[in-house]
């Protein structure tokens, strides 16, 4: 096989691993940004790399990725960012391949929103080995390898990390139905939207709490607590005015989506997002309320709602 043959099948073969590792980035970093850029960072060591050497891309990349992940959650500007409480996961509409592997509740549950928020409490490699064996099944051994730790370090990284997470999880694990979970949405979206601040309340448990980028205006994020707080907060800011459509630019249409496997609302001008805000909801009510309206964290849901023929929208013109 010649030098440009050789080139082209070793392209196909970081190719392959292309979505598995732009997943595990993501996981890792919280933003498809950083994400795609981990991933190109990746590329560029496998070109510069001894590629006869390497058995298994598949390990060789997931290691290189992981690092770089780490790198960049250690670096003085992340943890300015994501210390100043002006940081919340960038969302992905259901279907992203980003939000793959999916298939097992603990897959599924390492892609939320709600996780990937409290994975901020952890260190990056607690982080690190939480993602490794929850979202992608690797063992102890293998880990160890990835991170240059010892097994038993990765056993202790995991059960420390499975118990700060348990400990801030609001709700147990089970799954809410998603039939229920829209029909609660868009009850919630007409309460709020016509200002029946009691309907708003009872949909809410008592510990709601509600969270805000301000459309990164604000320089860090609003957080609202206890469920009439939230419902005023909800009452004032869906209910729509000429004042806000001037600050929108217009109309937008609210439509009904999956956001991180969670229901949400997409607040959508033409054929750009520019706003989203998604919903946890347990048995006895919704419990968390998250809005992201920063631009720079809706480019690739904006992307892939361009690629996709929506469903009526619950507002046509809000």
């Amino acid at each position: 096989m010649d030098t440009t043959a050789m080139d082209r099948f070793d392209v196909g073969r970081f190719e392959a691993c292309r979505n598995r590792l732009a997943s595990l980035a993501y996981r890792l970093l919280g933003s498809a940004a950083d994400a795609e850029d981990a991933v190109q960072d990746a590329f560029l060591h496998w070109q510069a790399a001894d590629r006869r050497r390497i058995r298994v891309p598949e390990a060789w990349l997931t290691k290189v990725v992981t690092n770089l992940c780490l790198d960049r959650l250690r670096s003085a500007q992340a943890r300015r960012e994501r210390t100043a409480g002006a940081w919340l996961p960038e969302p992905l509409l259901d279907g992203d391949p980003m939000l793959g592997p999916a298939d097992t509740f603990e897959q599924r549950e390492s892609v939320s929103l709600a996780v990937l928020t409290l994975m901020e409490r952890l260190s990056p490699v607690e982080r690190a080995v939480y993602v490794l064996r929850e979202a992608f099944s690797h063992g102890h051994a293998e880990i160890a390898e990835i991170l240059g730790i010892t097994e038993s370090a990765s056993q202790q990284h995991l059960h420390r990390a499975r118990e700060r997470i348990s400990a801030a999880r609001r709700r147990g694990k089970d799954e809410v139905d998603r039939a229920s979970a829209r029909r609660i949405v868009e009850e919630f979206l007409a309460a709020a939207s016509s200002g029946r601040t009691e309907r708003l309340v009872a949909l809410l448990t008592d510990d709601a709490t509600a969270i805000s980028d301000g459309a990164g205006l604000a320089g860090r994020l609003l957080r609202f607590d206890t469920a009439q707080r939230v419902a005023a907060v909800a009452r004032a800011g869906f209910k729509p005015t000429p004042a806000k459509r001037r600050l929108l630019g217009g109309t937008p249409a609210v439509h009904y989506a999956l956001v991180n496997g969670a229901p949400a609302v997409l607040f959508v001008l033409g054929d750009r997002v520019i706003g989203t805000v998604a919903f946890d909801i347990a048995d006895d009510g919704i419990t968390t309320v998250r809005g992201i309206a920063t631009p720079a964290r809706l480019v690739r849901l904006t992307e892939a709602w361009r690629q996709r023929e929506p469903d009526a929208p619950l507002v046509a013109a809000w």
